[in-house]
């Protein structure tokens, strides 16, 4: 077991033009909660509704609407917390983050800044075998979404839809503990793993349910270490936060822009301004969005109209008692109860529902002949159809059915990919199937004997050759396979021609 609670994480050196640089991370992960009403109202968190549809009065601010916390989603944030290992506050509070916006049409955001719900966890990311990232979490805390400008339908106007206004997030703040652009979409990639294990947050980064706030610095070799030894931020760089990054890709590009942005600058004798940028993934460039705000320009200050929130050891203790198989814990059982590869566990593992669908495949069955035919013929022909595990036209059901009429001899190998694409096509029964498409592999003895002598009776001298070469004895095996159509047992046929031929 690696040890990664003492050590700084090894740093991405970039090369500039006068000096090497290290790179330094800290994410800001905003996570949709996974729940049907808001966090202060009981209107809709539908995806794709008409414009200002799922609005309550306390979303859009009407006067003297009071909000009303949703006891599910305080339930999923300590899910959440309890998932990457946190600790969890059992009193935390609500506070106002004062700004305008058009789409928020209270004036502030109703958010936890001194008080979260969650505190310090962690997120274990794999970069390779046997390399792995610790990734501290600084807190979780709950707050309201915005609603959204909408500025493409009018030369002249703006509109604005407050559908998403007051929608639950979760804030995951990490540490600065990331060092380079692969290493930040790991780390989001395992996060947005974990959530849906969860069922906190689907992860639908294309619909904006999972967004990256991505906080970039650079600093001289060894300054991260001071830091790392005395937590004082005043040896790293000056950091530019990059707004809303709903793309690995992309995020990697911004990540190493900005960070070569940054450098230019130093080594140019200027200084960093910390601000806010937005990535141009057109012009592959971060451009200046807003000076970067602190805290204190946002007025904090405790919502007067939410208590703080209470919550009791009882409620974590039942949240964790009904907490699901987590990846690190079910891609260990694939190991060791399926034998499979620590490459084929983690694709298995990648989401929740392909590891589901391999599980039915394998239950009671060759666990590593099922993760082969899961990860090759089905994910591989699901890739080229562009469709979701949840949209396979072969159910668990019916690939495992495929395996036992390959284990018990009645179709061979390449009949089971035959079998497959009538599955993928047709959909039935394999065995139905089978019999409707004449696959049943020939397993009588008598007959495959039959074709063996003739085989052999027609071809002496390819029986010296093979009585004085055996590897040549794979000549007459091909020869009666294909004579029987294709049908004949290989193992069976293999044994006989050995017998025949006195091998």
């Amino acid at each position: 077991m690696l040890d990664l609670t003492h050590t700084p994480p090894t740093p991405k050196v970039i090369a500039g033009a006068k000096f090497d640089w290290e790179l330094v991370i800290g994410m800001e992960i905003h996570a949709q909660v996974a729940s049907n009403a808001k966090l202060f109202s009981g209107a809709s968190t539908s995806f794709g509704a008409e414009p200002n549809s799922n609005v309550a009065f306390v979303d859009a601010a009407m006067p003297g609407m009071l909000p009303v916390i949703n006891a599910f989603c305080v339930e999923q944030a300590v899910r959440t917390g309890l998932g990457l290992k946190a600790q969890i506050n059992l009193t935390s509070a609500f506070d106002r983050k004062n700004y305008f916006y058009p789409d928020l049409p209270q004036g502030y955001q109703i958010s936890q800044l001194y008080h979260p719900i969650v505190g310090e966890g962690e997120v274990i990311v794999e970069m390779g075998p046997g390399i792995a990232r610790r990734v501290r979490i600084e807190r979780i805390h709950l707050e309201q979404d915005a609603g959204k400008s909408i500025h493409d339908m009018d030369p002249a106007l703006s509109f604005v839809d407050f559908n998403r206004t007051g929608v639950a997030l979760m804030e995951i703040v990490s540490r600065p503990d990331i060092r380079g652009p692969e290493e930040a979409a790991a780390y989001v990639t395992k996060l947005r793993q974990i959530l849906r294990y969860l069922g906190t947050c689907d992860g639908n980064m294309q619909n904006g349910n999972l967004r990256a706030d991505v906080n970039v610095s650079v600093c001289r070799p060894g300054q991260y270490e001071k830091y790392w030894e005395t937590q004082d931020f005043s040896h790293l760089g000056t950091r530019c936060e990059i707004k809303n990054m709903n793309s690995m890709r992309f995020m990697t590009q911004a990540i190493d822009y900005e960070a070569r942005r940054q450098i230019a600058i130093l080594e140019d004798g200027g200084s960093v301004t910390q601000e806010t940028r937005l990535y141009d993934p057109d012009k592959g460039e971060t451009r200046s969005m807003r000076s970067k705000e602190e805290a204190h320009d946002y007025r904090y200050f405790p919502d007067p109209d939410l208590l703080p929130l209470e919550i009791e050891q009882a409620f974590v203790d039942d949240i964790a008692a009904r907490m699901p198989e987590l990846p690190d814990a079910r891609k260990a059982r694939f190991m060791a109860d399926f034998g499979l590869t620590d490459y084929d566990a983690n694709v298995l593992t990648a989401d929740l529902e392909s590891a589901g669908f391999f599980e039915a495949v394998a239950k009671g069955r060759d666990g590593k002949q099922a993760a082969n035919w899961v990860i090759n013929e089905l994910f591989g022909r699901l890739n080229k159809e562009g469709l979701a595990i949840a949209d396979s036209p072969v159910t668990a059901p019916q690939l495992g059915g495929v395996l036992d009429m390959i284990a018990s001899g009645q179709i061979s190998g390449k009949m089971a990919k035959d079998l497959f694409e009538i599955l993928w096509t047709e959909g039935g029964d394999p065995a139905e199937q089978a019999a409707k498409h004449g696959m049943q592999q020939v397993t009588d003895t008598g007959a495959i004997e039959a074709a063996v002598d003739a085989i052999i009776a027609a071809n002496p001298d390819q029986v010296e050759k093979a009585k004085a070469n055996p590897k040549l004895a794979g000549w007459f095996v091909g020869q009666v396979i294909k004579a029987t159509g294709g049908k004949a047992n290989p193992a069976t046929v293999n044994a006989l021609v050995a017998a025949k031929l006195g091998l």
